[in-house]
């Protein structure tokens, strides 16, 4: 998402996942946050007049790092998580994107003030940037509607509809979808499937 109307569309929608979360648990979190975010904003206008405040010391820039960390659901077991970070939020910059690995859809989460996360470590391995195999495709394809198939445990496949939002930021052979079926963001290389055939572009509707 490279602009602040297309990330609080997406909240404001419910399209972020919260760890250990449901999706009806997630799509209130997203309200809530979508809120939030403009209050934020309101305050900050405010807090501009009068005195300045001491500025706190910049934390270290994460977006386009490999993470790792814990997180515990109330007196649950403490799972580990590794994956992403793909952007910072700019309205709210203790909430950050991250995609974890082994989970097609994206996370929204405020990794230096959510308590539920612990032990917040950098991974020294960046994500390498790949090339884009076919440029015109790629841009094509955003926006448009699509009937996405995936293979089911035996065999057969299962036809999605959905619609491609844009391609994500960092790893950036991935795209952002969401589905009529779960309308949650999802990534995915939809360029490979495209070209395997499990993706088709549905023609525009006049």
């Amino acid at each position: 998402i490279q602009n602040i109307e297309s990330i609080l569309l997406l909240i404001s929608a419910g399209f972020f996942l919260f760890p250990g979360q449901s999706l009806v648990q997630s799509r209130i979190l997203s309200m809530y946050l979508f809120n939030a975010m403009f209050v934020s904003v309101y305050r900050k206008h405010r807090n501009n007049v009068g005195p300045s405040k001491p500025i706190s010391q910049p934390r270290r820039n994460i977006v386009g790092c490999r993470i790792q960390h814990g997180w515990r659901e109330g007196s649950g077991p403490v799972t580990q998580w590794k994956g992403t970070v793909l952007d910072q939020v700019p309205v709210n910059p203790s909430l950050y994107l991250i995609k974890y690995d082994g989970f097609d859809c994206v996370y929204g989460l405020e990794l230096h003030k959510d308590e539920r996360v612990s032990a917040l470590e950098v991974l020294p391995d960046r994500v390498a940037s790949s090339r884009i195999s076919d440029a015109h495709l790629a841009d094509t394809m955003i926006g448009k509607a699509v009937e996405h198939m995936f293979e089911t445990e035996d065999g057969s496949k299962d036809e999605w509809r959905g619609m491609v939002l844009a391609r994500a930021p960092i790893m950036n052979t991935w795209f952002y979808i969401t589905y009529e079926k779960d309308p949650v963001l999802y990534m995915y290389q939809l360029l490979d499937d495209y070209k395997e055939g499990d993706l088709r572009i549905m023609p525009d509707s006049s």
